[in-house]
């Protein structure tokens, strides 16, 4: 799988300290310009559908579960492997001051339909939600709660917006 960028949070002043490191799998699910993204209300922000894996899961299966989970998806299909983003950034959990999360994002069909969600309970009480949305008005709208410097705004928009302008420029440029 191709690195596509290593992002280091503008917050993150040195990469010494206590670092957790996180792999994670992420699906892009497109129909025609709409994509299937989480908009979470706590930080006003779409991402993508995915997140972290056990230590000894696979990604795959990770990427599966994940989908299943938060958006009800169900027949996932991975089409192709999409490529990685290393990321180092603060982490306010006890005990450790960086998190480097690796985030594996892969091209996905789904059936049609999505089903009911298994979302986690802090997943819900952030407010996060599966929405079909235009790949332009996704990457607008995140931009905007960046450019606002929103005091909601979470700690993986950055990661997000930039993977959504790149999978927009791909799209271009298969045009």
């Amino acid at each position: 799988m191709r690195l596509i960028k290593k992002l280091v949070h503008p917050d993150v002043k040195s990469a010494t300290g206590a670092i957790l490191t996180r792999r994670a799998a992420r699906g892009i699910v497109m129909r025609e310009r709409s994509i299937l993204l989480l908009f979470t209300e706590r930080y006003n922000d779409f991402s993508f559908p995915g997140g972290g894996v056990a230590d000894d899961e696979n990604l795959i299966d990770g990427l599966y579960r994940e989908l299943e989970e938060e958006t009800g998806a169900r027949n996932v299909r991975v089409q192709r492997d999409y490529g990685y983003v290393e990321e180092l950034r603060p982490h306010r959990q006890p005990g450790f001051d960086l998190m480097h999360m690796t985030s594996h994002f892969y091209v996905c069909d789904i059936d049609p339909a999505l089903q009911g969600t298994k979302m986690e309970h802090y997943e819900t009480a952030n407010g996060m939600r599966p929405i079909w949305v235009d790949l332009d008005e996704a990457i607008a709208h995140n931009r905007a709660v960046v450019q606002r410097r929103e005091t909601s705004m979470g700690l993986s928009i950055l990661r997000e917006t930039f993977m959504l302008e790149h999978v927009a420029d791909d799209l271009a440029k298969a045009a």
